[in-house]
């Protein structure tokens, strides 16, 4: 998606990285947060863990977007269900307003997240088919007793004006809007209870792209009346670029490098990054980066490899990627995970220029 239309000015975002940030002006914050997914274990098969998401640190704070990019299948997802706990972490934890959101009660969990909610990628698949519009962004207010009936109504009607929808929709089906209309539903019902903290799930991927940069217009409008902290998942670089103050690169499960929007974008640093954004079309030839092709396949999570996980594909490993796991290094508010970042932040190491790199897997 060309998200030429959005405009948005990166900024510096709170401290996040591999060592937990000071927390004093966080809303949320995960900490050494890890999932593992046990699957098999039948007659034929023994049982296997899926390393989804590992050791991953991150706060947000009020009115900041952190992007969380990669390719699919690195995590991203996962790790934003983790910080709403819709899944439960293996190892971890997820503090909101400086509370461990673990040592909650069922109840006071389930109002804990009146302050936290998500909007999904799917449009359609997310909303209720037997349910009217009206209902479904009304619901929460209901189930959790800050308004019923004409109140609740009154409340809907506002939210759906606020979205762009008409009052005629109060009772409509999901199946009469378009996609966009129906992500607009979406939105209203996540914003129902005045949450604090919102995830983003690829909320524009199944969008056309003007109807995609009016959502996201929309998703930075509410973050500027409301101080909306989001956590924004996506594919599309260029997307992220827009919306983010701090960008979180992630393969396989890890964050591989974190840094304040505009650092990452002129000047990334890991490998996989720099091989990430190489591959972001341009209509202007002057902006035009040298393509690098990585080569053989994403790991699979169940057989994670030893040392750095990108070290198969990456063309400037040494020995020691393959055996030595590299750490989240903080180098003025940048941090990268690569053996081989250091003053030259591998300019030296041939991907900086030069003719087309083709990234695979070292002799």
């Amino acid at each position: 998606m060309n998200a030429s239309n959005v405009n948005v000015a990166p900024g510096n975002a709170p401290g996040v990285g591999a060592t937990p940030p000071d927390s004093s002006n966080s809303l949320l914050r995960a900490v050494g947060l890890t999932k593992t997914f046990r699957v098999g274990g039948s007659l034929f098969g023994a049982e296997r863990s899926v390393h989804a998401v590992t050791d991953v640190n991150l706060e947000f704070g009020a009115g900041r977007t952190i992007g969380i990019v990669g390719e699919s299948g690195c995590g991203k997802s996962t790790l934003g269900r983790l910080l709403l706990r819709l899944l439960v972490p293996t190892a971890g934890r997820v503090e909101f307003d400086g509370v461990d959101l673990a040592t909650l009660t069922p109840r006071d969990l389930r109002s804990a997240r009146r302050n936290m909610q998500i909007v999904f990628q799917d449009p359609y698949a997310s909303l209720n088919p037997r349910m009217k519009i009206g209902r479904i962004v009304g619901e929460g207010l209901e189930v959790h007793g800050v308004a019923t009936g004409k109140e609740a109504r009154e409340q809907v009607l506002a939210l759906m004006a606020r979205v762009g929808l008409g009052a005629d929709a109060y009772d409509r089906y999901p199946h009469e809007f378009s996609g966009g209309q129906r992500q607009r539903v979406g939105i209203a019902r996540a914003l129902a209870l005045s949450p604090r903290f919102v995830v983003a799930d690829e909320p524009v991927s199944a969008l056309d792209v003007s109807i995609g940069a009016q959502i996201l217009n929309l998703l930075m409008e509410l973050q500027d009346e409301r101080g909306l902290a989001y956590a924004f998942i996506s594919h599309d670089l260029r997307v992220v670029e827009h919306v983010s103050h701090d960008v979180a690169v992630m393969y396989l499960g890890r964050i591989v490098e974190l840094a304040p929007a505009a650092e990452i974008y002129a000047g990334a640093r890991h490998p996989y990054t720099q091989a990430l954004l190489s591959a972001v079309p341009s209509v202007e030839g002057k902006d035009r980066k040298q393509r690098v092709i990585l080569g053989g396949d994403v790991p699979s999570p169940l057989d994670p490899p030893k040392g750095c996980a990108f070290h198969p594909r990456c063309a400037i490993a040494v020995a020691r990627c393959r055996v030595e796991e590299p750490q989240l290094i903080d180098d003025g508010g940048h941090r990268t995970a690569c053996h081989l970042v250091a003053g030259d932040h591998l300019s030296g190491h041939g991907m900086a220029g030069g003719a087309e790199a083709h990234l695979s897997r070292p002799a």
